[in-house]
């Protein structure tokens, strides 16, 4: 933990004008579902899209400090409108933990609502039902479109999902949730992260067979490169499932992940969306990705010990400084996003150079680690 002599100078004013801004968003965005900011204003997407945890996911934080009613109020209708989408059942995939860690789970956690326990253990159910017992990995998607056969995809974003396993197995006190989640998490120890720390972003397995087939490039460079939210996703998902079985392979992993990341960075502090990228090809920044490999390697710090914990702790510290001082919009009150430069999906150019959802969510975690605000709803 970072006690309260360690806060940086910056932080409580970041704090407040994050707040600010998210109270002006409230009145704006209300119980939608946004995702990316173009011209100032944030999309609004359906319920059953990927990031739909993550707006009601930052108002619980900012709840949690300032009691503000109609945060909650927000936070409720969201969780909610999702029951369209648990119910409907077809449009789940593996972002149910995204989707209801960040809003049902995050509920529980601070309200005891037992409706909101239900609903996040429904959850659970259908992720756990994802699991392909011969590869031992959590299936990501289903079909994009008729005649796609992804039935044998994982992907390294899922590690951010296996925390809903692990609260399942810890509310219910049935195993069988953490035997899932520990199962995926060493699959990606063993297909997912190379020996210099850097990951794949999608690992293509035979689904009948389980065996390993191929790394996919997916939202890198290519299949050999190195995506910077991955390592992110890694970094952080690695920490967790650490946190929440103390089995050391994944503290070493974590760490190997967060050097590799830690070494690339530029002299803002805040990741190009590649580390692989070709030199004569300017890569755009991810401050999604930095959000959120700073709040996971504060995580991170706080599990490695005294003597290792300032190898994460004061990088992350500097990458939030960075996004709050060069990234932040809190000079434009028309802007709905919080920090600026996200890369959603550069291959498919889709949301590049804009404020992101999932942003500004790990950016307002990063600074409540940093205040000592728990709990946190992963852990």
């Amino acid at each position: 933990m970072v006690g309260t002599e360690s806060r940086p100078e910056w932080l409580e004013e970041a704090w407040s004008k994050a707040l600010d801004k998210t109270r002006l968003n409230a009145s704006r965005i209300g119980a939608a579902f946004p995702h990316a900011s173009h011209g100032g204003k944030y999309t609004r997407e359906q319920p059953y899209w990927w990031t739909a945890g993550f707006w009601p996911g930052l108002l619980w934080l900012m709840y949690n400090d300032c009691g503000d009613a109609k945060f909650k109020e927000i936070c409720e209708t969201c969780e909610d409108r999702l029951d369209e989408v648990l119910d409907g059942f077809a449009r789940l995939d593996h972002d149910l933990g995204f989707m209801w860690t960040l809003t049902s789970v995050a509920s529980h956690k601070l309200t005891g609502k037992e409706i909101s326990k239900i609903r996040a253990l429904k959850a659970a159910n259908y992720l756990a039902a994802r699991f392909n017992l011969k590869g031992r990995f959590i299936r990501a998607w289903n079909p994009w479109f008729e005649g796609e056969d992804n039935r044998g995809w994982a992907i390294i974003d899922c590690a951010m999902n296996m925390p809903l396993l692990f609260w399942a197995s810890h509310v219910t006190g049935d195993p069988r949730y953490k035997h899932i989640a520990e199962a995926h998490m060493d699959t990606v120890l063993e297909h997912f992260i190379r020996p210099d720390g850097s990951i794949y972003h999608i690992v293509r397995f035979d689904p009948d067979t389980g065996a390993f087939v191929e790394g996919v490039g997916g939202q890198g460079y290519d299949a050999d490169s190195a995506w910077s939210r991955g390592n992110a996703w890694a970094i952080y998902g690695l920490a967790l499932a650490y946190h929440h079985t103390g089995k050391t392979a994944y503290l070493h992993a974590a760490q190997k992940a967060a050097q590799f990341f830690l070494a690339r960075l530029p002299e803002d502090h805040v990741p190009h969306w590649d580390f692989r990228a070709p030199a004569e090809e300017e890569a755009p920044r991810d401050s999604s990705a930095g959000a959120c490999a700073a709040s996971g390697m504060l995580l991170l710090a706080g599990l490695s010990g005294e003597t290792e914990a300032p190898v994460y702790r004061k990088p992350a510290i500097r990458m939030l400084e960075s996004l709050y001082r060069n990234y932040g919009t809190w000079d434009d009150p028309e802007e709905e996003g919080l920090i600026l430069h996200g890369t959603g999906n550069l291959p498919q150019g889709q949301n590049i150079g804009v404020p992101l959802i999932y942003g500004d969510y790990f950016y307002v975690e990063g600074l409540a680690r940093l205040r000592n605000k728990g709990p946190f709803y992963w852990e």
